[in-house]
């Protein structure tokens, strides 16, 4: 798989109930595949990375940006989604 072909999703803010759910859901309903998960509690704080598979979208890159946000506003957290290209682009010299 292309490194194009994916992406990282970060979720931030305080832990409540169905957050993965919730994330997964909007991922799935826009045939995104979850290649990889990672979420911790520090104190009350939920962080979650995952690392997912944009080959087969049924909705453009950035309205599954707007869709991910929303959601992020609806549960008060911070959710955002940045193409893999990016994080290594940022690690090259």
């Amino acid at each position: 798989m292309a490194a194009a072909s994916k992406a990282v999703v970060t979720v931030l803010g305080f832990d409540r109930k169905g957050i993965i759910a919730r994330v997964s859901t909007v991922l799935f309903e826009r045939g995104i595949n979850i290649l990889d998960i990672s979420q911790t509690i520090l104190d009350g704080y939920f962080n979650m990375v995952m690392m997912v598979d944009l080959s087969e979208p049924t909705c453009p890159f950035d309205e599954l940006q707007s869709d991910l946000s929303a959601l992020g506003k609806e549960l008060g957290l911070q959710i955002r989604i940045q193409k893999n290209e990016i994080f290594e682009a940022m690690h090259q010299i």
